[in-house]
Formats: structure tokens, C-alpha cells, sequence
């Protein structure tokens, strides 16, 4: 199949987004907000309602906070979502009202057949860190989706060469790294392939500033900038903890106040999530073969236990309510 020239930025009117979780229904809302048609997929129902209700709260407080207070004009009721060229809505300079709110959830459609992405003009993958099954999902969206989309990767370590590698349009597969939680975080980390085209990096760079966010682009090594300065670090806090240098909190104090970080490690960590921090140290591992990247036994521990962070109640620290305290405890 030979590649089409992909849209323009302006012209990203239909954006799918597979995956509902915390990445990708925040990545859904971003897009729905600047006036996107937005196809959210996933094959569960109970993660789609999920979803949707986060990124109704997410914008509900936005409304509330003030920060979305005059009607954009240029919405679209949720029957207008199509595959074709929108008013350019640049959310950074407009706020918005509750109607706006409301408008940017109907423009959300969510589907669970991967055939309703067929029209769509981008699909951001959010699915679970796994190179084969990232190349899977890229294999059927190259045999699904219009030959001038373009497929991007939300990946915070995973080869996008390789990704595009298993597509017949290489030249349009890139990476767009979000931060969790995208609604609030400033920065998308645009990746090239080795055979991303100039033209291709240009849309989405233009897209993702559409979109509110700050770009800086990364050329395609491990980690790429961020989780390769970031990991080591967190690393680093398990090794400390595990070798008894100090208690949890101490270190988490010391990065605090001692560097002005607004969340110390071992936390960050149970934010983003101990499975993802294990998947990207092994990928920088495995890429850079050099045993700093090792992963700390006491972090392998953790995943093993199915103690993965805050989403799912524990990591190094407890979430769980047990009164109306929702601040992270001492876990075991």
C-alpha cells in the first residue's frame, strides 16, 4: 500500500484513541475539547463508562475552577463527528463554558470494533507497555485505517522504528508520549521513527500544540529523554529503600525538599504505575545493556505481588480508605 499525504493539523478532525484507561480517556479528552470528533476503543464496556465519566469530572472542574466560562462556537454536536475537515479551535486561547463541557463529551464516541476507526485521521495507541502486542494492534490499524492516517504510540520506552516496522507506512508512525495525567500535564514527547517523515513530525507537533501541550522531540533511543533521566532515579529510590539506607518517607522527604521535586520517587512512582516504571527500566536495559537500568529485586517484588501503585490501592505506599484520610500511608 503506498503512503498519502497526511492531513494537516488543522485537518485532524476525527482522532482515535485505543484504550480507556488513565492515559487514553485523558488523551480523548484533550482531543474532544479541541473540537475533535473523538472514536474511544476498548473492548471492555465497564472501562468505556469509566471513561467517560472521568472526562466528565475532569471538565466538570475545569467549569468550576473558572477555566472553561465563554461558549466556544465552533462545537459540534456528537452527530458531526466525522472524518473530515473542522473549524481549527486553538483551546489554548479560549475558555470555556459548562455548554462547552457538554459539548466536548457528546463529541466523544465510544466503539469497541476497531473497524469504526476506519476514517479516522490519527490513532493514539494507549494500550499496555508490550512491544507484540503494540505491533499487533499497528499491524490491524495499517490494514484498517485510510492510508493517509497517521498512527502514533503513546509509549514511554518502545522502539518506534520497530512499531513502524510492522506497518507499510513507516514514514507515518511517530511517537507522542504523553504524561499522566494528560489533562493537567504541559509536555508531549514527540518521537521519530527512522523513517518518520519531516511532514508527518510537522502535523503532529502542530497537533499537539493545538491541543494545549508543550513539545519537545526525542530521536528514537531507550526511554527516549524523559524516562531515561527519570527511571534511573526511581530506581535508585528502591535500591536505597531496599538496602535500608532509609525508610520510604525520608527518601521521598530528602527528594522533596532537598531538590524541590513536588513528589518524591518512591510516590511518583506508585503514580505512574510499578509495572510501567519495571517495563521501562527493562526496555533501557535490554536497549542500552548497561546494569544502572537493572531493575531493583525489591521493585520485581512489588509487581510480582500485584502491588502496582495507586491504581490499584497499593504500591510502595497504601491508598486504601480506611478513614477519610486519602493521604498515602506506610505499607508494609
Amino acid at each position: 500500500m503506498g503512503t498519502q499525504a497526511a492531513p494537516a493539523a488543522s485537518e485532524i478532525a476525527a482522532v482515535g484513541v485505543i484504550g480507556a484507561g488513565q492515559m487514553g480517556s485523558g488523551i480523548a479528552q484533550l482531543a474532544a475539547a479541541a473540537g475533535c470528533g473523538v472514536f474511544l476503543l476498548d473492548s471492555d464496556p465497564a472501562a468505556l463508562s469509566r471513561a467517560v465519566a472521568s472526562i466528565s469530572s475532569s471538565l466538570g472542574r475545569l467549569v468550576s475552577k473558572g477555566q472553561l466560562s465563554q461558549v466556544n462556537p465552533l462545537a459540534s454536536p456528537a452527530s458531526q463527528i466525522r472524518a473530515k475537515v473542522t473549524p481549527f479551535v486553538d483551546i489554548s486561547s479560549l475558555a470555556w463554558s459548562q455548554a462547552a463541557c457538554d459539548d466536548s463529551v457528546k463529541r466523544i464516541k465510544c466503539v469497541s470494533d476497531v473497524q469504526e476507526l476506519r476514517g479516522v485521521d490519527l490513532v493514539i495507541e494507549a494500550i499496555v507497555e508490550s512491544e507484540d502486542v503494540k505491533k499487533k494492534l499497528f499491524v490491524e490499524l495499517d490494514r484498517i485505517t485510510k492510508p493517509s492516517a497517521i498512527l502514533a504510540s503513546n509509549t514511554s520506552s518502545i522502539s518506534i522504528t520497530r512499531l513502524a516496522s510492522a506497518t507499510s507506512r513507516p514514514s507515518q508512525v511517530i511517537g507522542m508520549h504523553f504524561f499522566n495525567p494528560p489533562p493537567i500535564m504541559k509536555l508531549v514527547e514527540i518521537i521519530r521513527g527512522a523513517d518518520t517523515s519531516e511532514e508527518v513530525f510537522s502535523q503532529v507537533k502542530s497537533f499537539s500544540e493545538r491541543i494545549g501541550k508543550t513539545v519537545i522531540c526525542s530521536q528514537d533511543y531507550p526511554g527516549f529523554i524523559v524516562n531515561r533521566i527519570l527511571m534511573p532515579m526511581i530506581n535508585e529510590a528502591f535500591w536505597a529503600l531496599y538496602t535500608g539506607v532509609a525508610t520510604k518517607e525520608d527518601i521521598d522527604t530528602g527528594m522533596k525538599l532537598g531538590t524541590n521535586h513536588p513528589m518524591g520517587p518512591l510516590q511518583l512512582a506508585d503514580f505512574i504505575g510499578l509495572d510501567v516504571c519495571l517495563s521501562v527500566l527493562r526496555v533501557l536495559h535490554n536497549g542500552l545493556g548497561d546494569n544502572k537500568y537493572s531493575p531493583c529485586p525489591l521493585l520485581v517484588q512489588y509487581v510480582d505481588a500485584g502491588r502496582l501503585g495507586k491504581k490499584r490501592g497499593l504500591g510502595v505506599y497504601s491508598y486504601r480508605r480506611n478513614s477519610s484520610s486519602v493521604k498515602p500511608k506506610s505499607s508494609l
